[in-house]
């Protein structure tokens, strides 16, 4: 059974997703709820959510670079890039700076990234990227000024929803939904 929800997505939307080579990723508020939580000794803890792993994993698999960008200084963030096989960039203090070197470094216009993200720090990356995506639930004044909102919240699959989007703008959907031994062969530990 072919993919058949490509064409719930706007055209202007499945034409940028087509292009898109390098999809960066806000970390609290858009991987996670946005909540922080801290245990008694101060220690950090976050939740993220296994679809939205998996659906990080499927990009990379495809060919398209994965980046996580955080303005927060975290070591949870990294340990969770580094168990899917993802660059992480923590303590950004100026995420566009930090999206354009990765872009230069991959040789990708920036019209061939996307960023998701959900509040003011990620703003001014979004506005220049080819393809801006918020979570269902992120700030008002990123989510009006965004190509395309999720349906999904943030920490509760809004991740995967862009993932399933590029994967399915670009031609893979359909095979790896054809593939599913394809799909259980990329099962790694903290996904699905």
């Amino acid at each position: 059974m072919p993919y058949s929800h490509l064409n719930d997505y706007p055209a202007d939307i499945r034409e940028r997703a087509k292009r898109i080579r390098l999809a960066c990723f806000d970390v609290d508020g858009t991987l996670t709820d946005g909540r922080l939580f801290f245990d008694s000794e101060g220690r950090e803890l976050k939740a993220f959510h296994v679809h939205d792993g998996q659906g990080l994993v499927l990009l990379r698999k495809a060919g398209i670079a994965v980046a996580f960008v955080t303005a927060r200084a975290s070591t949870i963030a990294e340990h969770r890039a580094a168990e899917l096989g993802l660059e992480a960039h923590t303590a950004v203090a100026d995420k566009f700076a930090c999206v354009s070197a990765i872009a230069a470094r991959l040789g990708i216009s920036l019209e061939a990234v996307a960023f998701m993200g959900d509040d003011l720090p990620d703003l001014r990356v979004m506005q220049q990227v080819g393809l801006s995506i918020a979570p269902s639930n992120a700030h008002a004044w990123v989510r009006e000024r965004v190509h395309w909102r999720t349906s999904a919240r943030a920490g509760h699959g809004a991740a995967r929803e862009f993932c399933d989007l590029l994967l399915a703008a670009q031609g893979h959907a359909e095979a790896l939904l054809a593939d599913v031994s394809r799909v259980e062969g990329l099962r790694i530990e903290g996904t699905a």
